[in-house]
């Protein structure tokens, strides 16, 4: 764990403008940051360029200045930076931890159900290992981290047991660590997962692979997002080790679902917030949130400062 000045950050996808899921998780990481007396950082994650698009970026930075919320800087975005995830890749090729893998995901899928196993709605498709040893003559597609290989040459896990209370513990039988709300969690990376993609059959750069990079490049040294991004950390963390990265703390707040219990979403039709009314759509956010409500007659400003301070409490942030 990082003892470096609090740095944190919001990273929106740019293929729609927020919406009230999106805002809870934008107002929990500038509190978390101003409660801290941080940095807060804007990341435009627009890496999948196909569906982002620059005036959705517009408009979201447009919609966190309305609510009050504004950046420690210029955003980052994500589509400028391939040249420096190349290197990262090139790296990681270089010491054996990258291999290129021909599978489509209905070879992933066979390779399953000829093992008794079939892919659930919500749930990963652990990669067989197909393509360790080779191609077979097949053309590459994607890149993939060799999970199995970097796990298995950590430490056994009997030699970390209850160490996972002062920081992350990475082990041959997966990683465990403390998320600063829901508390204690456990993934086997290689059996649960697999080799996860650094980079995709359609060229694009893998969501791990930037931001494992992008988090390090910009000093993040707490990251708070939707609990829907929990099981990315395991994956995240085991590819920081790898690339000798600090690793941030993390906190995954609650999700905004719709009236079918899914998660409220763009690709679901969630409606943008109305940045004309900002204390209405952070009044929404603050409920999911746990905070008070805004009290009648203040400013936003005011309202912003009054969470922070009861943000504080919660996360006990000193005064």
């Amino acid at each position: 764990m990082t003892a470096a000045p609090y740095v944190g950050r919001f990273a929106p996808s740019p293929t729609g403008p927020l919406h009230a899921g999106s805002l809870v998780a934008a107002l929990a990481s500038w509190l978390d940051a101003r409660a801290a007396g941080g940095r807060w950082l804007v990341r435009i994650e627009d890496v999948d360029t196909p569906r982002c698009r620059q005036e959705a970026a517009e408009r979201i930075l447009a919609q966190l200045a309305a609510c009050g919320l504004q950046p420690d800087g210029p955003p980052l975005y994500q589509s400028r930076r391939s040249a420096r995830y190349q290197q990262v890749l090139d790296d990681c090729i270089a010491r054996k931890l990258a291999y290129p893998c021909a599978c489509t995901r209905r070879d992933i899928d066979a390779a399953l159900a000829a093992r008794g196993l079939e892919h659930e709605r919500h749930t990963e498709r652990p990669y067989p290992g197909t393509c360790r040893a080779g191609l077979a003559g097949r053309p590459a597609r994607a890149w993939r981290f060799h999970a199995e290989r970097w796990q298995a040459g950590l430490p056994p896990a009997a030699s970390a047991e209850g160490q996972a209370a002062r920081g992350p513990v990475l082990t041959t039988g997966g990683v465990r660590w403390r998320d600063r709300r829901l508390g204690m969690m456990q993934q086997d990376v290689a059996r649960e997962v697999g080799d996860f993609v650094l980079r995709r059959a359609d060229g694009l750069w893998s969501y791990q692979l930037a931001v494992v990079v992008d988090d390090a490049d910009q000093g993040v040294t707490h990251v708070v997002r939707g609990e829907d991004l929990a099981d990315n950390t395991p994956r995240q963390m085991l590819l920081q080790s790898a690339l000798g990265l600090p690793m941030p703390h993390y906190l995954h707040t609650p999700l905004v679902r719709g009236a079918d219990g899914e998660k409220l979403s763009k690709q679901h039709g969630a409606p943008p917030i109305d940045e004309r009314r900002p204390l209405d759509a952070l009044g929404a956010a603050a409920r999911v949130l746990g905070l008070p409500p805004a009290p009648a007659g203040r400013t936003l400003s005011q309202v912003l400062a009054l969470w922070v301070r009861a943000w504080a409490r919660i996360y006990n942030f000193p005064p």
